[in-house]
């Protein structure tokens, strides 16, 4: 086995053990006890296939099997870039049986470069991909950027990923050794990569799991890419319950409504701006009953009150879900909470991850009930740190050990957390991460823009969009066009434009984003709609 450097502490583990947090079991061991209690029972699901848990582990040991002949040792990475067909979660399935770190953080948005840069970080050994994935893989030599990862030994696509196949090898039982990598970003962009063992994702997906009564009768939907770390506490989930689960790949032709129903779906994962859609969806079709679902998990960004409603009115029970890749959804709504506290807070969630809240000018110091501060924690569900990134992993905690989350929130006396806010710049459209300084950094390359800023404007179904403010004589579409030839993926584009004289300042010189927002709000300055059009498009 390769070793790590992480934050895994033998003390520590011991007392999750003692708490019944963390157990023996691995992804893997989860996929083997199911297959056992009912290996004919409809278990994974996507757009052409429903395989049961049978012919899951027949697969995945298939596949494990072909990964030993290319000489991986454990640790050793093997990296998803693809949509969101069954392959991926077998893939992963056959990391854990062999005690390879899988990485399926590899997002749609990246280009071929960004991807080549995340390959080489890793050392990827094994890249599970499909062809035409990406920003612009049509237009990329992925071949050449490849050919400069010198690590990797194979790619797969779905079509050349082997079939079933014996394998005799014993696999990996070790619940504590690192089996999940996710990239995330701080507010500049700059990539980090989360370590997860089995334990600290399974010890948030049992207490949901638990919490919300899911067993072999639920059948979850994720809406979320399997990129996304959602679509992985669902499949946490999914293995702790032994139910049904189905990715968001819908077969041409279906809409995400469709899909839902046809599915028959009684937990369905997302973001809010997912529910939205569906519920505007059901409103067109004069659909009474949103089909089979009983639950609507939603991250990401706060419940609007009338998409609580809707679902009420329907006997659905909305789950206001807050989390990070480095710490999964462990603040959560529970079923017995009311319709108040489901909109205006992310629940008290359970005991795998104790939050507290610090002042944001001093994070050692814990404030108060009711004071609002920048959100703490730790706990059996925290990740082992971030891979290569001594720096980025100790700069992440407080003097006392809790992990600081750069957002802003304060807790009731009930321990429910509200969300107040971002300390960070990142701004989210519908679930999707974009960075304004990278963009501010490929703008500034333009020879009429001297100064840019870029901050959000509130959007009520994604949630926000990005504005690009400038100082500077650049016309919208012109700098729309140089965003683009600079390499910026087309789901990172500004969607506001906004010129101006001068910006609002600190003492020191930055720009003061968060009076920009106000005064947006405040209609003092008038961002102007844009739409970056690829060239040829109508």
């Amino acid at each position: 086995m390769r070793p790590y450097l992480t934050l895994h502490n033998p003390r520590a583990a011991q007392g999750y053990y003692d708490a019944g947090l963390w157990t023996r079991d691995t992804f893997y061991s989860l996929l083997v006890a199911n297959a056992a209690a009912r290996p004919d029972a409809p278990a994974l699901r996507d757009g052409t296939r429903h395989l049961t848990w049978a012919e899951i582990l027949a697969r995945v040991d298939g596949i494990a099997a072909e990964l030993r002949i290319y000489g991986l040792q454990g640790g050793d990475r093997v990296s998803i870039w693809m949509s969101n067909k069954l392959e991926g979660i077998l893939m992963f399935l056959a990391c854990a049986r062999e005690g390879f770190a899988c990485n399926p953080s590899l997002h749609r948005t990246h280009t071929c470069a960004e991807i080549g840069t995340r390959l080489n970080r890793l050392s990827t050994r094994i890249l599970l991909t499909e062809d035409g994935w990406g920003a612009d893989r049509t237009t990329a030599n992925f071949d050449t950027i490849l050919s400069g990862v010198k690590s990797l030994k194979m790619v797969f696509t779905p079509e050349t990923l082997p079939e079933v196949a014996p394998n005799l090898a014993q696999p990996n039982t070790d619940p504590d050794c690192v089996a999940y990598l996710a990239f995330t970003s701080g507010t500049t962009g700059e990539p980090k990569c989360v370590m997860h063992s089995h334990n600290t994702l399974l010890a948030n997906a049992r207490e949901l799991a638990s919490d919300w009564n899911h067993g072999s009768d639920t059948s979850i939907l994720t809406l979320s890419p399997l990129s996304h770390h959602i679509a992985w506490v669902a499949v946490a989930q999914w293995l702790i319950a032994g139910g049904n689960l189905t990715t968001d790949d819908a077969p041409a032709g279906l809409s995400r409504l469709d899909w839902i129903i046809e599915s028959g779906a009684s937990y369905v994962m997302g973001v809010p701006t997912h529910a939205m859609d569906i519920l505007e969806s059901q409103k067109e079709r004069g659909l009474r009953r949103l089909g089979n679902v009983d639950v609507f998990y939603m991250a990401g960004s706060p419940i609007p009150p009338s998409v609580a409603d809707a679902f009420v009115r329907q006997g659905i029970k909305a789950q206001n879900v807050y989390g990070m890749t480095e710490n999964s959804s462990h603040q959560y709504t529970h079923p017995d909470d009311d319709i108040e506290t489901i909109i205006n807070t992310c629940g008290r969630g359970g005991s795998a991850y104790e939050v507290r809240i610090f002042d944001t000018d001093d994070q050692d110091t814990q404030l108060p009930t009711g004071g609002i501060g920048q959100i703490g924690g730790r706990g059996a569900a925290l990740m082992l740190g971030y891979f290569d990134d001594q720096n980025a992993t100790e700069n992440s905690f407080n003097k006392d050990g809790w992990f600081m989350s750069g957002d802003l929130g304060s807790l009731d006396e009930r321990g429910n957390l509200t969300i107040e806010g971002r300390i960070k710049d990142l701004i989210i459209r519908g679930g999707h991460n974009i960075y304004p300084a990278h963009i501010e950094a490929v703008a500034m390359r333009h020879d009429r823009v001297e100064r840019v800023a870029c901050f959000p404007v509130s959007d009520q179904r994604l949630g926000e969009r990005v504005c690009i403010a400038i100082i500077g004589d650049a016309e919208p579409d012109d700098l729309l066009l140089h965003l683009a030839e600079e390499g910026l993926s087309k789901y990172d584009m500004p969607e506001y434009f906004l010129r101006v004289d001068s910006f609002p300042l600190t003492a020191s010189g930055k720009i003061l984003k968060r009076e920009l927002v106000e005064m947006a709000n405040r209609h003092e300055i008038k961002p102007t709609p844009i739409r970056f059009r690829l060239a040829g498009a109508k």
